[in-house]
């Protein structure tokens, strides 16, 4: 558990250096499966500030706070729901990133419209429907939660990205770090597309190509990388 408290730490301090929030807006979690919980960043807790001793752990079952002596980020239940929802997810990360934040705002999902989006994500990033008034007055964060599963559709993995609509990006991984990881990749294309689109609205690559480079890198024939992980 330490070491989870720790890497959930780091995780956490690699949002603003890798530009991803401004003040305290974001948040990353880190599962334990085995226990039963996650690691999460306390709410509005400066990432400058944070230590072992303030990351807050919660019971994956019931959302009770088992360690710690903060309150959990505000979008704990969000992460909850997803751990509950999904074995493969081991981290999660939430953040209010300008260039994926404007596309959630739009209501549009961030399109494929090259090889940099290719290499990491099979298809679009999608974007969630609105919440109701109802969603939003009761179980806000839940329910966020689950307009993401509606979107996902019971495949986490080949997308481990979504739009939150008028909200932000929620990103996952096999662990937090991955998670992180994930986050500043659909930074870097909300923004490539941004400006793609601004060049040429009509732009779209040719899906042959789009496969060839999602699948060297993903898949039983990946063959990207010299690690034994594609990275």
């Amino acid at each position: 558990m330490k070491q989870l408290i720790r890497d959930v730490l780091e995780a956490n301090r690699r949002i603003p250096v890798a530009g991803l929030a401004t003040l305290t807006w974001g948040n990353v979690s880190g599962v334990d499966r085995e226990r039963g919980v996650y690691v999460i960043k306390p709410s509005g807790v400066p990432y400058d500030e944070l230590t072992e001793d303030s990351m807050v752990v919660v019971d994956i079952a019931s959302g009770e706070v088992v360690s710690g002596t903060l309150r959990p980020s505000v979008d704990s239940e969000t992460h909850r729901l997803l751990y509950q929802s999904f074995e493969s997810i081991g981290g999660i990360t939430h953040t209010h990133s300008a260039e994926a934040v404007a596309f959630a705002q739009a209501g549009r999902d961030i399109p494929v419209l090259g090889t940099t989006h290719a290499d990491n994500f099979d298809g679009p990033i999608r974007v969630t429907r609105q919440l109701t008034p109802a969603e939003c007055d009761t179980d806000y964060e839940r329910n966020t939660g689950r307009a993401i599963l509606e979107t996902l559709a019971g495949d986490p993995d080949s997308v481990p990205a979504v739009l939150a609509a008028s909200h932000g990006p929620f990103t996952w991984g096999a662990t937090a770090a991955k998670s992180v990881d994930t986050a500043i990749v659909c930074e870097a294309v909300a923004g490539i597309a941004f400006r793609t689109l601004g060049l040429n609205p009509a732009a779209a690559p040719p899906e042959h190509l789009i496969r060839r480079h999602y699948s060297r890198k993903h898949g039983p024939d990946a063959y990207y990388g010299n690690l034994s992980e594609a990275g």
